[in-house]
């Protein structure tokens, strides 16, 4: 059953066109995705939607006193009241149900004789008692646990005021008390917004089994793809609807555009030939009327419009200048925190040339600040950095702290390469999408995301080997993030990230690292890998868990022994890994030293060897390094 149908809606600012004829319709259950670019009148039209704003054409149509949820983007619930009550607040129908229900308890006490009476205050109490169980009424307090708790707030948050939150906390309040109301439709702007990958994942296990509609924007291209099973796609005013998650959306709209392109190309040839024989013939006797047949052909036909595809974007390359060593970057026994407080260790970091490392972990244990340690923005407390040698270090903050509010747009580009033509960097600008009279706006009336792409053209123009990227993806649209993938993906560098964007570490991640309270942990594979290797862990301590508990107590300091028999065994196998690698270190600096003496300047056939042999070593560092993680996991495992 259809419960909302838009029909022709138009967004209008005097002769300018932000979406017109927009035709909509949400069945109950549905879960239809609104994607598009920034700027497009997503956000405009999901307020059409809800009844917001009115449209300058069209109309909105809702089945009968349908309930719709609202979610603003970014916009935090504001209350006096403390964080649990303020979730009462929503159950307060049951709650006067319970009372109800209490006082008609007293009532059938208090009725001595079974009389007409007695008879219908238990008729009464027995269709409450059927309605209570109805709407939860023994498991609502339950339920609001289960949602704070999804969200990161646990009971030391409950006698909070709501007004003592932060704002990012507020935004995911309002959500949670919205998934307690239950609306029928439930329509979400950027609702992944402020949110870990912990409470992502939860929050979409939650939407996947909601009874009702949901109409969602998001950015988040894996929640998309989790969720969604219609796309709407908002381009060039116009709204185009798709079957299927945001993968299924992005091969269908590959197959319509190439399918439309085909039948513009065909047309074109027809047309080509057909206007080539009506000019040669149509002078001729014997040849006019078939000339004249072939024009009208012309005047009657139905002409394709070119398929214009996307909009124009950002064309963004990463390179560098000098090539670093094997070795990029050694993170040692590394403890951060502040003010002498740790929040995570022990951090051990190995990075190698040509990875491409993610970085994960809750909200708060501290990886932008592992960044900053990285980057000497901010010591740590305890352990060391060290870059390999010929490290060239650029660094994407997620603030964007490094630019300059009270500069234009090319001042920012230019300062730091004055000897550059102004030309060159016109260029440079335009290819991230700032063009003409863009250049001279200052920074500080930029939005989030034109702050971003200026950031990231600094970024370009600095030419680092070793790129360090905080939160790289936010303030992004969908178009610009796979731009910045896919510069990512051919950029021969090497890559150590943060971003809780997990179809984004998908593309790009060879390597997860976890950072927890107890210090880091690499996985070798992409983010589902990761995942993977999560789940399984869990289940093999569970089961470990089980066998523990089977365990007589008379085993159990039989097993311990065990235990530290194999403790002993692989730290003398780490330890003789690490002997190793250190001398493998050493033989290819020295073969390295050999290679630049004067006396093999000239001998090209002892440089090739030397060269092959550098290789060699290469991959035998690798391979003593793998084992040396593998053996490092296991003896943490221990």
């Amino acid at each position: 059953m259809i419960i909302l149908q838009a029909n022709a809606l138009a967004r209008l600012f005097g002769a300018d066109v932000l979406f017109e004829n927009i035709q909509m319709d949400i069945q109950d259950h549905a879960r239809v995705a609104l994607v598009g670019r920034n700027g497009v009148g997503k956000s405009t039209l999901l307020k059409m939607l809800v009844g917001i704003e009115s449209p300058d054409a069209g109309s909105v149509i809702t089945k009968k006193n349908l309930t719709i949820g609202y979610l603003a983007q970014d916009n935090g619930l504001e209350s006096d009241q403390t964080v649990y009550a303020e979730m009462l607040m929503v159950f307060e129908p049951v709650m006067q149900m319970e009372r109800r229900l209490r006082q008609l308890e007293e009532k059938i006490a208090a009725t001595a004789d079974h009389n007409g009476d007695y008879e219908k205050l238990l008729t009464d109490y027995e269709q409450l008692q059927h309605d209570f169980q109805e709407e939860n009424g023994y498991g609502y307090e339950a339920e609001i646990r289960s949602v704070l708790h999804g969200f990161k707030f646990d009971e030391s948050f409950y006698e909070q005021k709501v007004s003592e939150l932060s704002g990012g906390q507020k935004t995911r309040l309002a959500l949670a008390r919205l998934l307690l109301l239950k609306p029928e439709l439930l329509v979400l702007d950027e609702p992944t917004n402020h949110l870990d990958i912990d409470t992502l994942t939860w929050l979409e296990n939650y939407l996947q089994g909601y009874r009702g509609a949901l109409l969602i924007v998001s950015h988040d291209r894996y929640f998309l793809d989790k969720i969604a099973e219609d796309v709407y796609e908002l381009s060039r005013a116009k709204i185009t609807r798709y079957r299927g998650n945001y993968s299924q959306y992005l091969d269908l709209k590959a197959q319509q555009l190439a399918t439309e392109q085909k039948a513009y190309d065909k047309q074109q040839t027809e047309i080509a030939k057909l206007e080539d024989f009506v000019a040669k013939n149509l002078v001729r006797a014997s040849t006019t009327k078939r000339a004249q047949s072939r024009r009208k052909q012309l005047e009657k036909m139905d002409r394709l419009d070119r398929p214009q595809g996307d909009q124009r974007s950002a064309r963004i390359l990463f390179n560098f200048e000098t090539v670093s060593g094997n070795i990029v970057l050694q993170v040692d026994n590394g403890a951060i925190g502040y003010d002498g407080k740790v929040i995570s260790a022990p951090i051990h970091l190995d990075i190698r040339r040509h990875d491409a490392v993610a970085l994960v972990g809750p909200n708060g244990i501290g990886k932008s600040t592992l960044l900053k340690a990285i980057t000497h923005d901010h010591p740590l407390i305890s352990g060391s950095v060290r870059l390999g040698s010929n490290v060239d270090l650029g660094y994407y903050d997620q603030e964007q702290a490094q630019l300059h509010s009270n500069k234009t747009v090319l001042a920012e580009l230019w300062d730091e390469h004055p000897t550059t033509p102004e030309k060159n960097i016109r260029t440079v600008l335009g290819s991230f999408l700032f063009f003409g009279d863009d250049v001279k706006k200052p920074v500080a009336l930029l939005s989030g995301g034109e702050k971003a792409r200026l950031a990231l053209a600094k970024l370009a123009m600095q030419k680092e080997n070793f790129l360090v990227l905080d939160e790289p993806t936010n303030h992004l649209d969908i178009d610009a993030k796979e731009v910045l993938e896919n510069a990512l993906i051919d950029y021969d560098g090497t890559l150590f990230f943060v971003s809780h964007d997990r179809y984004f570490i998908n593309r790009i991640a060879s390597k997860i690292v976890e950072l927890s309270e107890n210090g880091s942990r690499m996985y070798l594979g992409d983010y589902d890998y990761y995942l993977e290797k999560k789940q399984e862990e869990a289940e093999l301590a569970a089961q470990a868990q089980q066998e523990i508990e089977k365990i007589a107590p008379k085993t159990k300091p039989v097993i311990e022994k065990e235990r530290q028999k194999q403790v002993r065994t692989l730290t003398r196998e780490i330890t003789a890994l690490e002997e190793q690698l250190a001398q493998l270190e050493e033989d290819e600096q020295t073969l390295k030293e050999t290679m630049a003496l004067p006396e093999n300047a000239q001998d090209h056939e002892k440089l090739t060897q030397m060269a092959a042999q550098l290789d060699a070593l290469a991959i035998k560092q690798q391979e003593v390094l793998n084992a040396w993680e593998e053996k490092s996991l296991t003896l943490e495992e221990l």
